[in-house]
């Protein structure tokens, strides 16, 4: 029998220093997302970071925390019955950090009689710190508790056309009036040598500026072109003029040589530039979490005011929007008649 797993990022359990910390160590000491050897990790995460981030971070939660819980949950589970609804095939969702587990997912699905899984990570451009270690985390999983599944990896979906149209219609339904002077795709930072790291071909990626434009093998796993090709096939698809957009990378750690330019950076130099009205989308995520409600909608507007900006729209993710339900749905209806014609 054939199921779905639907795999997101994850959220403290509350928005307090007691429940923000666990979930931070659990993130921070991923050997794929801090990716030194365990005993620097370890006096990094919890001999340093762990002192204060707690604190701060949950006061970041706080700001967004929805009554009926963290808003990167709760999108995800109206996202997943919206889904559910679609398709015949059993869905389940999980997450990879947090107290919704892959486990607990798999074993939902397990109990439904499900022996071949879609793996299915939520999240468009490839990369080590979100798809990589789902992957990673799933197979270890199944290995040890359900070594009769088997899965079917869904690839990065940051070209596909229903998924540009998708994230398209959201932008344009949103940017409707709004006579914006630049709009900003903002991803998710990543440091440098992630890049070099998932290089199959262990040469192409130098980040110089030409290579994500030059075919190579190593654009499958390159999160860096994949987020340039996710912008441009949105420009074109929308008809955006060159000098009315840019890229931008947000929410690095210090310390690190991470993807540039930088969001907070950019969007803070705008204003003398004479670029006073801007809005923001946030392509590497589908659904509004922390990064998106707080350090784009809140604290980057904040601070592009600060410096003399007039206007700033932050546009939000497709969530549970009903086109992006749809295509998941479509994309499981046709996993589900691939494999059942391979059987």
């Amino acid at each position: 029998m054939k199921g779905v797993l639907l795999v997101n990022l994850g959220s403290p359990e509350s928005p307090t220093p007691k429940d923000v910390k666990p979930y931070l160590d659990e993130f921070l000491m991923d050997k794929y997302v801090i990716d030194v050897p365990f005993l620097l990790r370890a006096l990094l995460v919890r001999g340093i970071i762990l002192r204060k981030r707690p604190e701060e971070s949950a006061h970041a939660y706080e700001k967004i925390w929805w009554e009926e819980g963290s808003p990167l949950i709760v999108l995800s589970e109206r996202m997943h019955k919206k889904v559910q609804k679609l398709v015949e095939t059993p869905v389940a969702l999980a997450m990879r950090y947090g107290t919704m587990t892959i486990e607990k997912g798999l074993q939902e699905l397990h109990d439904q009689g499900v022996t071949e899984v879609m793996l299915f990570p939520l999240y468009p451009q490839y990369a080590m710190a979100s798809t990589l270690t789902i992957l990673v985390k799933a197979e270890e999983i199944r290995k040890k508790k359900f070594p009769n599944m088997t899965f079917t990896d869904v690839p990065a979906f940051y070209n596909k056309p229903d998924y540009i149209q998708n994230l398209a219609n959201v932008m344009k339904k949103h940017l409707e009036g709004f006579d914006y002077d630049q709009l900003v795709f903002s991803y998710h930072g990543i440091p440098e040598r992630h890049i070099r790291k998932t290089d199959v071909t262990k040469s192409h990626c130098k980040i110089d500026g030409s290579c994500c434009n030059t075919p190579s093998p190593a654009h499958d796993f390159c999160y860096r072109h994949q987020c340039y090709e996710t912008t441009r096939q949105i420009v074109k698809l929308l008809g955006i003029p060159e000098d009315k957009y840019c890229l931008t990378f947000q929410s690095r750690l210090a310390g690190d040589k991470w993807l540039e330019p930088y969001t907070d950076v950019e969007i803070n130099k705008m204003p003398a530039r004479g670029i006073k009205k801007i809005a923001v989308v946030t392509p590497a995520f589908v659904t509004d979490c922390l990064e998106t409600l707080e350090e784009i909608a809140m604290r980057a507007k904040e601070e592009f005011e600060e410096n003399g900006g007039q206007e700033f729209l932050a546009i939000p993710c497709l969530n549970d929007d009903d086109a992006w339900c749809e295509t998941v749905s479509n994309w499981i209806k046709e996993w589900a008649v691939a494999a059942q014609k391979i059987a």
